[in-house]
């Protein structure tokens, strides 16, 4: 980022151990170092300074609570960027978050002819930008502006790391192409009476910047224009960085450190889990996106449970399947508990597919009558006082065995509680989202903290969720606070209200 350090200069790999130790002088270098370029980051992804600043807030408090689990203490950097964005897609889905109030620029030290030419530069680079897609921008930002390499962006994305680098290599060449475009726009638009209806506007808007793109790589007019070469350092150098508000650093580092504020911490770190293997956070996915996947959860889970069990494996299994795919489980019939509303109420029932026919080869047979040959035993000699023995056959008929009962296949082992907090901003009350996770769930709210009000209890099957509602009991709106809901499990959900 323009007047920042270079990524040379951090010194992640101190920080990061030094924060492991619970050195409290260490949190602030990390905000002194770090909170400016964060903060910048968080305004680009919520144009809103509020919204920016519980982002940085909640980041900062997630990594001091969770920096144990990097594997990479000197990828610091780049994992406070993954905790950041993680943090800043929640607020983002969240149907009551702050907008409108966009942060101040950084203040420069230029003179006015520096601030005009500025500005037409800015407009350049808009129009250029406004070529590329919402992931193309965000990561030529990060790579260029914020200077993280692929395997940063990898973390940041949670995509592998070659596919971070086609990302920002797309990126640069379709912002070039976009930039040359945008260079022709400006400059050369009387040459081409296309060019000249597509531009009547400016900054360019996207659907302008990809449409001219394409008429420049087509039109043999403007094909063959030369443009000055720009790289995207210079021109994203001319981007407006948003100023982080002065008074920000004492209410962070009192968050994140106040004794009598833990249990708010501990809530807060909770919306950065989960974490991957090698400790970075695992992309925030929306509440849509999460319940699509409930189905094959719960499908797959007979089956993990099945060759688990070790014994007769082959024939557990085949039970497994049949057991689990018809028309439901029994513990998905019961209705939600008083006080919550269901998040999906058809996923009480596994979803259907066909039974599979059982292989005679390979399940044993469950009935165990006699063949025709051993109907009877076999004839016997009779002493009889007669010179001619004769056969008899028996006076009962023999009783046929009993087939072995059914193999049953053990019940499923209990799963975990996930639970999502929420954000209730200025309104009433918000819906806690929970989830059954690897196996069917018995859970209650055993308490709140804050002045949060919350109830309820139930039974979820393997991937079914729910939802907990939980109102706040203060009165008036004054300042943001935080609390949380507690549940059976031990797993705790922050809320966010006023």
């Amino acid at each position: 980022m323009a007047g920042g350090p270079g990524p040379g200069q951090f010194d992640d790999l101190r920080l990061a151990e030094a924060l492991r130790a619970g050195d409290v002088i260490a949190l602030t270098e990390v905000y002194d170092t770090y909170a400016p370029f964060l903060f910048d980051y968080c305004h680009g992804l919520l144009r809103d300074r509020i919204e920016a600043t519980g982002a940085l807030r909640n980041c900062v408090i997630a990594a001091r609570e969770h920096v144990a689990m990097l594997g990479e203490p000197d990828r610091l950097r780049g994992w406070l960027y993954a905790v950041a964005r993680k943090e800043c897609m929640r607020r983002r889905d969240s149907p009551n978050r702050h907008i409108g109030q966009e942060a101040p620029e950084a203040e420069d030290d230029l003179s006015e002819e520096q601030i005009s030419r500025r500005e037409e530069r800015r407009l350049l680079a808009h129009s250029a930008l406004a070529a590329l897609n919402g992931r193309q921008r965000e990561a030529i930002d990060l790579a260029v502006r914020h200077e993280l390499d692929a395997v940063d962006l990898s973390g940041v994305f949670g995509i592998e790391v070659e596919e971070a680098d086609e990302l920002v290599t797309r990126a640069r060449g379709t912002l070039s192409a976009a930039l040359h475009a945008a260079l022709i726009a400006q400059n050369h638009w009387k040459d081409c009476p296309s060019v000249s209806a597509l531009t009547e506007s400016w900054p360019l808007s996207p659907q302008t910047s990809s449409t001219l793109v394409r008429h420049v790589a087509s039109c043999p007019t403007c094909g063959t224009r030369e443009t000055p070469s720009l790289p995207a350092d210079r021109l994203l150098a001319v981007l407006p960085i948003a100023a982080i508000p002065g008074d920000l650093r004492l209410d962070v580092l009192t968050a994140a450190t106040a004794a009598d504020r833990a249990e708010n911490r501990r809530s807060i770190a909770a919306w950065t889990e989960p974490f991957d293997e090698y400790g970075w956070p695992v992309p925030y996915e929306p509440v849509a996106a999460r319940t699509r996947d409930r189905a094959p959860a719960r499908r797959r889970g007979p089956l993990i449970a099945a060759v688990a069990g070790g014994v007769a494996a082959v024939a557990v299994i085949a039970v497994s399947v049949s057991a689990f795919s018809g028309s439901g489980e029994k513990t998905g019939a019961t209705g939600p508990a008083p006080g919550v509303s269901s998040a999906a109420a058809g996923d009480g029932s596994s979803a259907a597919s066909p039974d599979p026919s059982p292989d005679p080869s390979r399940t044993p047979s469950t009935s165990a009558s006699p063949t025709p040959s051993s109907s009877s035993p076999t004839p016997s000699k009779s002493p009889s006082p007669s010179k001619t023995p004769t056969s008899k056959p028996p006076t009962t008929k023999p009783a046929s065995p009993k087939p072995p009962p059914p193999h049953r296949p053990d019940p499923p082992a209990p799963g975990n509680l996930s639970v999502a907090g929420c954000d209730m901003g200025r309104d009433e009350s918000c819906t806690i989202t929970i989830r059954a996770v690897g196996g069917p769930v018995t859970w209650r709210v055993t308490g709140t903290s804050g002045d949060l009000d919350a109830g309820g209890s139930g039974r979820l099957s393997a991937g079914q969720t729910a939802g907990v509602t939980v109102r706040r009991t203060n009165g008036m709106c004054w300042v943001p606070k935080d609390g949380a809901v507690s549940f059976t499990s031990g797993g705790s959900a922050p809320v966010a209200y006023c």
